[in-house]
């Protein structure tokens, strides 16, 4: 028997910006409650919530201070109980965004337990590792004088997955939340739990970085500042907390240096889709290598990304929606994606350093109610490929097709999307099932 998170749509949720319960500004965890009609009726199997911890907003929820406590502007472990069990009452799992890399500067181990974390001492870094936001990866601690690591802002040290006490601390963590009754964990930034034990260089790159990084990175062959090969060490350490619960995993590399993740993780997310060109030789061969992987998390947009209307055109929308819904495996669908939104405008003061404020603009509910009740309207789309997808079996096999278009075969389905003129086409046994 297939486990429910082999072909199920996960809906991402950016709490900050989903719904606001109480007219603070900041949407909230009785906000997600309220709008889990929309969820049951657009057929998702499972929500994903980015984190929802006690932080200091540094990197907006992704600094955390305290592991196994919510954050007071989205409301207590109560209101986290009440969602929980409201979800389930509509069939709707929910998926926990595990922080596990790194923590706030602020959280109380980086004072009590400094052992946690990955120092140097000297008057320099130890190597030229960048923050993945740019800038050195190293910055000097004004109280104990030495340095210490960060993959992300300087307000969020590395902790050191090598220290066994480490791993049992964060493997508490899960068991916390799979006690609370969660149905599965997202794990952010899992590349980054184990660095190269040397503090070595990373080399120059014998050309770009396949993935989109900061200019900073570009150059580099990031073979040392991440993707240590002790990190089964961290892997196994979290899939025996998971039990039987999916860890899916963020790896930030290219899917040929995903696959060992997955001798531990359920699955992980394939970026070289996301990041692929609107172009069918580019989205083909994206394909192909996450699915050579072998258990790809497709995604086409999230928190940290251009959306799809903006990245690949709002012609091009609906045809990527069938892409995304159509390939089976698990697909993520980022809010606001079911109606087509395009990135808004950046806040002003910005909330986030980084300029990914337009990503995470508030859903529009009022244009939600006006697609609701018209068929031909993206939500209706959506609404009508995850009830299709729901016949579609087994692995998508690609297609010899015309130039321009990429066809793929899923048991008695053709899926055939015209990338030049953002259009698709869906048949069963050569008759048509529909067209965008």
């Amino acid at each position: 028997m297939a486990n429910w998170w082999e072909d199920a749509v996960i809906y991402e949720i950016y709490p900050r910006s989903f719904q606001d319960s109480d007219g603070d500004g900041v949407g909230d965890l009785p906000g997600i409650a309220s709008r889990l009609d929309h969820l049951a009726w657009l057929g998702v199997d499972a929500i994903w919530l980015a984190p929802i911890y006690a932080s200091p907003g540094a990197d907006l929820g992704y600094d955390v201070s305290d592991h196994t406590a919510v954050a007071p502007e989205f409301g207590t472990l109560d209101d986290f109980d009440a969602l929980l069990s409201a979800a389930r009452e509509r069939g709707i799992r929910v998926v926990m965004d595990l922080v596990v890399s790194h923590t706030s500067i602020e959280h109380p181990w980086f004072r009590e337990r400094p052992d946690f974390y990955v120092w140097a001492d000297g008057p320099e870094p130890p190597n030229n590792w960048v923050a993945s936001f740019g800038g050195p990866a190293w910055t000097r601690d004004e109280r104990s004088g030495r340095l210490y690591l960060h993959s992300f802002y300087p307000e969020q040290p590395d902790l050191d997955w090598r220290n066994p006490a480490v791993r049992e601390a964060m493997a508490g963590v899960v068991r916390f939340w799979a006690g609370r009754g969660v149905d599965g964990f997202r794990v952010d930034a899992v590349d980054r739990l184990v660095k190269d034990l040397e503090l070595r260089d990373d080399p120059p790159g014998d050309g770009p970085f396949p993935l989109p990084v900061h200019p900073d990175q570009q150059d580099l062959d990031l073979i040392h500042s991440r993707d240590a090969p002790e990190i089964d060490l961290a892997l196994a350490a979290l899939g025996e907390a998971a039990g039987e619960l999916p860890m899916i995993a963020e790896v930030y590399l290219p899917a040929d240096r995903a696959a060992r993740y997955l001798d531990h993780f359920d699955a992980a997310f394939s970026f070289d889709l996301l990041h692929a060109r609107w172009d069918r030789d580019d989205v083909a061969a994206a394909i192909q290598r996450s699915l050579e992987l072998g258990r790809p998390a497709w995604v086409t947009s999230n928190h940290d990304f251009s959306r799809v209307a903006s990245r690949w055109g709002a012609e091009n929308a609906r045809a990527a929606a069938v892409l995304l819904l159509t390939l089976g495996g698990i697909a993520f669908v980022y809010q606001g994606e079911e109606i087509g939104m395009e990135d808004g405008l950046a806040a002003d003061p910005p909330r986030d350093r980084f300029g990914r404020d337009p990503f995470r603009t508030p859903i529009p509910w009022d244009e939600v109610d006006g697609q609701r009740v018209r068929p031909d309207s993206t939500l209706a789309l959506f609404h009508r490929l995850i009830e299709l997808r729901r016949e579609m079996k087994g692995d998508p096999l690609l297609l010899e097709s015309e130039p321009g278009t990429l066809v793929f075969q899923r048991g008695s389905h053709l899926v055939s999307i015209d990338f030049g003129a953002g259009t698709a086409v869906v048949e069963a046994d050569g008759d048509e099932m529909f067209r965008t």
